[in-house]
């Protein structure tokens, strides 16, 4: 009785901390929790009976298997149990979501006893989790002749898995929380310091916002007991920055209701609203759980009596409240109307919260069951040789007689299916597309494990082309908490067919590889569409979308996504870079130039950004795409000339070569089959067959931004403005300054060059500058650290070879190693250079930190607050971003320089630059 004896220890360890006992996923436990629960003598019968039928987890962990083992006997009478009925046995089955419950219902509906076996068709007809090897079993009983399945496989071609479920509300009564000012970044609801604990859902769920807003959030719940908490973005978007689903999985559990009575802490429809929507990553992730997004556009532009819009001293639009949504006002929401009530005052149209397809989500408790379920229907009508009834939404197929394509509609249209024969899709069509690349990183990657284990998913589905696993979130610091949980994500995925970072078997070096970079790498075909599990998976070859846990996971097992084509914002260039400019300066000047060309209006935001980047390599134009994020995009394209496609092309090839002859490829051998499509590939583009991906000369965007060059003469940084009066504008990446802004007197307390906004040239630029300033001084000092983190270990290898490692090995007071990791986190710095594992670092906040209340300037991309660095008592933590030379040099003087203090450190020295193209 140790193991049980063991989990009862953790319990009261748990009570401690206001925490309900651990959901159990390992079948060692539940054994001797059963055999407690057949010994009516024992004195744990009355806890185990509670632990067996409500904290138990189920898909396919090895508990849920051991679970349905014992329900099947019970349902046999092969075990008796005077609280657990045949009937409840059932009933139990039916929340059980997939895997070994569906074997058991299988056997029993495919078995002699004619009223078991009925009784689990009606269990079945509910269930849409199934994979091949339980339609075969359901195709060959049918072929037999077996009526039982032929009513199981003809409810399937109905729907009625669906058609049967409760109808959505008309309507909805829901009451304000604001949960803040200004934009919401998922790091608000799910920080990042606190990845480690996300797939414990209850305790991950005391970290959202805080506890005094916790503890708002349930008086509302107990003061309007029949009403649902809507969390709002009060003049900002709500979940930018991250597609987090431990975000919208705290919102639920804080604001939704339970998915099941017998699963712990699964609670699902979530209703979030902002000022100006929810972020498209984010609103993907309220569509799993069966939530409602809202875009309540209650604050608007004041205009003057002639339509002109009117500005503060600063330049910036006045707002005007339209209606109020201050906490603890009550709305109604009418599904049916698609409007939002206060009162019978009617507030907004909400068509766009209520599509047939989202209604669809909300009605099935979330977008999985759809996929699975429209799936099954086909399969099932198939086998009958009939047509699926039209039950769902049809798919939202819009084409535009005389118009042309652009790079994502010509994407969509060649991975798109089930759409109709011939027919061309624009823009707002809502499709089925084949994924060709899922990336998985190790933060959100054990939740992911979660889902596939929930939707019963135990292979990668095999139209993937590649998919990987990363390490790079959790590379700074090997502590327990990484140890714990980062070799069992990677086994796990190694088992499901993903290449991983890490090997279970020890054959090859343990990778922490920047996640992006890797799958920029391994993406070999322009026309490719990615999903990978971070807002930054942004690749510069194809189309990629950030997504949640649950979205890589159903990627990763059908091999599929489902989303409308995004309207697209083309972005190309005019004039040309001046020679001490980094192209880092370019990308904050498009997020500048494009507000100021649209009256401050982001035309960014949920849309896709086809960037025209002539003659820039996949590498560096990953600088550009990865921003996207920030800039509030949904992804972003890169048209490519197509020598420097073909170029980037053999520098993928040549570093999945490397992952090859490190060991890392699978039976499949999946890398090798990159290599052999990126052959392909580049055979196709040098023989003129299918040159590299253009949009139509008469394709239509919903805006075009032209960046000027010629007007950018100083490095621009990207500042959370933490003291601007209107807390709304604070850490948005919406302030971009001039250098000259700052004068000589910013005092610098870190400086990172890292994650994943940062290529090869980046650290050639760090040993280049060393080497200008030791020639121009003498010896270099550091006033300030510097947190240097390559991206990837081939970079590192690389730069060996080239000479450029020896410069950065000789002013480095800090060189990692993977013989000894870290296991604490760094807390002090000293006025030296840090070599520090490829990773993502300070970016994540997870792990690393800067001292509370420093400034920072950093390569990478977050603003969020407290997430580079925290607060300090009556002084706040900034985190500026600036390109690399920019924030080597501030480490270095301590402070921000002036633009000649600028053009004298970098003159000579080979910045990342690009040429734009003409185009039509």
């Amino acid at each position: 009785m140790n193991i049980y004896q063991d989990y009862l220890k953790e319990i009261e360890e748990r009570k401690a901390e206001g925490l309900h006992p651990k959901p159990i996923d390992a079948a060692e436990l539940l054994w001797e929790i059963i055999a407690q629960i057949k010994d009516t003598a024992s004195p744990y019968r009355e806890d185990s009976l509670q632990f067996f039928i409500y904290n138990t987890l189920p898909g396919t962990t090895s508990a849920a298997s051991a679970k349905a083992r014992f329900l099947k006997e019970i349902i046999l009478g092969e075990s008796v149990v005077e609280e657990i009925t045949p009937a409840f046995a059932f009933e139990l089955l039916s929340h059980m979501k997939g895997g070994p419950s569906i074997e058991v219902l299988l056997d029993l509906a495919l078995g002699a006893d004619v009223a078991i076996a009925q009784a689990a068709a009606e269990v079945l007809k509910t269930q849409v989790f199934l994979y091949d090897a339980d339609t075969d079993r359901l195709k060959e009983a049918f072929k037999n002749e077996n009526a039982v399945a032929k009513d199981i496989l003809e409810s399937y071609a109905k729907a009625e898995f669906f058609t049967k479920l409760p109808e959505v509300p008309e309507e909805i009564q829901v009451v304000t929380f604001i949960a803040g000012e200004g934009d919401i970044s998922t790091d608000l609801l799910s920080p990042g310091n606190q990845a480690h604990s996300r797939s414990d859902r209850e305790l991950h769920g005391l970290c959202m916002i805080t506890p005094q807003a916790q503890s708002e959030i349930r008086g509302l719940q107990v003061q309007h007991p029949d009403k649902s908490v809507m969390l709002i973005a009060e003049k900002g978007t709500m979940g930018v920055g991250s597609s987090r689903m431990s975000g919208v999985n705290n919102v639920a559990l804080w604001t939704g209701r339970k998915a099941s009575p017998y699963i712990p802490f699964v609670n699902i429809a979530p209703i979030v609203g902002g000022t100006n929507g929810i972020s498209p990553i984010f609103l993907t992730t309220v569509d799993v759980t069966g939530g409602i997004g809202i875009d309540l556009k209650n604050w608007v532009k004041k205009v003057d009596a002639d339509g002109n819009v009117v500005r503060n001293e600063n330049g910036d639009p006045i707002l005007e409240e339209v209606y109020s949504v201050a906490t603890g006002t009550v709305l109604t929401i009418n599904t049916k109307k698609k409007k939002l009530y206060n009162g019978d005052q009617e507030l907004i149209d909400l068509s766009k919260s209520f599509t047939p397809q989202k209604m669809e989500f909300i009605k099935a408790g979330g977008s999985y069951a759809i996929v699975f379920g429209k799936k099954i229907q086909t399969i099932a009508a198939n086998i009958l040789g009939i047509e699926p009834a039209a039950v769902f939404a049809p798919s939202k197929e819009i084409s535009i007689e005389g118009q042309g394509l652009t790079a994502v509609e010509k994407i969509f249209n060649k991975n798109a299916v089930g759409i109709t024969q011939g027919k061309v899709l624009h823009a707002g069509s809502d499709v089925r597309v084949e994924v060709n690349i899922v990336g998985s990183q190790d933060t959100t990657g054990l939740m992911t494990a979660q889902e596939l284990e929930s939707m019963a998913a135990t292979v990668i589905s095999p139209i993937v082309d590649g998919a990987y696993q990363s390490g790079c979130h959790t590379a700074s610091v090997w502590d327990k908490k990484a140890q714990a949980n980062i070799p069992k994500l990677m086994k796990f995925m190694n088992d499901f067919g993903v290449i991983t970072a890490r090997d279970p078997k020890g054959e090859y070096h343990s990778m922490t590889d920047v996640i992006h970079k890797v799958l920029n790498d391994i993406t070999i075909d322009e026309w490719a569409i990615i999903i990978g599990g971070d807002s930054h998976t942004r690749m510069s070859k194809g189309v990629a979308f950030g997504a949640d846990s649950g979205t890589v996971a159903l990627a990763l097992a059908t091999g599929e996504a489902s989303m409308p084509i995004p309207e697209s914002v083309k972005v190309t260039f005019k004039g040309s870079m001046k020679e001490h400019m980094d192209f880092r300066d370019v990308v904050h000047a498009t997020q500048l130039q494009m507000l100021q060309q649209f009256d401050g209006e982001n035309v960014f935001q949920g849309r896709i950004i086809e960037v025209h980047i002539g003659t820039l390599l996949a590498d560096q134009a990953f600088t550009f795409t990865d921003w996207t994020a920030e800039m509030k995009a949904k992804a972003s394209i890169c048209i490519s000339q197509d020598d420097t496609l073909i170029e980037s092309l053999e520098i993928a090839k040549s570093r999945i070569q490397i992952m090859i002859e490190k060991g890392m490829d699978n039976s499949r051998q999946v890398l090798q089959g990159l290599i052999n499509k990126a052959d392909k590939r580049i055979a196709e583009i040098k023989s003129g067959e299918k040159p590299a991906l253009m949009p139509d000369a008469n394709a239509k965007y919903y805006a075009e931004v032209v960046v000027d060059l010629d007007v950018i003469d100083e490095p621009m940084i990207a500042d959370p403005d933490v003291n601007n009066a209107d807390v709304s504008k604070r850490y948005t990446h919406d302030t971009i300054r001039e250098l000259s802004f700052y004068g000589n007197d910013k005092k610098v307390d870190l400086g990172f060059v890292g994650s994943c906004m940062v290529h090869k040239g980046d650290l050639k630029i760090v040993s280049q500058m060393l080497k200008n300033l030791e020639e121009q001084q003498g010896e270099v000092t550091f006033k300030a650290p510097l947190v240097v983190a390559a991206p990837t270990y081939n970079i590192i290898d690389e730069l060996k070879a080239e000479g450029d490692w020896d410069m950065l090995q000789k002013y480095s007071g800090f060189e990692f190693s993977d013989l000894l990791p870290k296991n604490t986190a760094r807390t002090e710095y000293e006025n030296i250079m840090y070599l520090e594992r490829p990773g993502c670092n300070l970016c994540m906040g997870n792990q690393e930190k800067a001292a509370k209340g420093d400034t920072v300037l950093a390569t990478s991309t977050r603003l969020f607050q407290g997430r580079v660095v925290e607060d300090a008592e009556g002084k706040k933590g900034e985190s500026l971003l600036a390109s690399t030379p920019v924030v080597v040099l501030s480490a270095i003087l301590g402070r921000i320089p002036s633009i000649e203090e600028y053009k004298t450190a970098v003159q000579g020295i080979n910045l990342t630059k690009f040429a734009p193209v003409a185009v039509n």
